[in-house]
């Protein structure tokens, strides 16, 4: 209950605008370029930065709502946040940095993934998404909890992550 009034009051706190961020197929040729033959397998256990999902992803390491709509069986070996966004948002823009910057710093205890709203329109529907960035917060057990918006500077925004990180999924 205390975790679940964490989240509110951070979510209360930082509710911001909308948002925008680097296209998937740019982050993604990025990777290829950068990344060796041998590196790739350890992109799969071990990615470096937000991974993006789609729907058969989401299905397949978060959580499989068409076979189980009723109650929530997460998937995934770690906490993870899932970042719903779209290319044109603002917000999004300033959120995506930071979460790349927290994907390495907390790689070994968390996943973030990111869903394109507008490409993965059930995954947006599914949750209900209606403002963006949203974050679901998914911890290993338990119930998760779903954030929307940003803080009010980047230096905020990663504060709030962090908290969350610490207090919800890590604790």
């Amino acid at each position: 209950m205390k975790q679940s009034a964490i989240i509110t009051i951070l979510s209360l706190l930082f509710l911001t605008q909308s948002c925008s961020n680097k296209t998937s197929d740019e982050k993604d040729n990025t990777l290829k370029e950068t990344t060796s033959e041998n590196s790739v397998a350890v992109k799969e256990t071990n990615p470096k930065g937000p991974v993006h999902l789609t729907k058969a992803d989401f299905m397949e390491k978060v959580w499989d709502f068409e076979s189980n709509s009723d109650k929530w069986v997460y998937k995934g070996d770690k906490p993870c946040i899932i970042d719903f966004y779209a290319d044109w948002c603002g917000p999004c823009k300033i959120a995506a940095p930071i979460l790349e910057e927290l994907a390495l710093e907390y790689a070994d205890d968390i996943y973030i993934y990111k869903i394109d709203t507008e490409k993965e329109l059930e995954l947006a529907s599914a949750f209900g998404i209606q403002s963006i960035p949203a974050f679901l917060y998914c911890p290993l057990n338990g119930e998760p909890q779903m954030a929307a918006g940003i803080g009010r500077t980047p230096e905020d925004t990663k504060e709030m992550f962090i908290g969350v990180i610490n207090d919800f999924l890590l604790k």
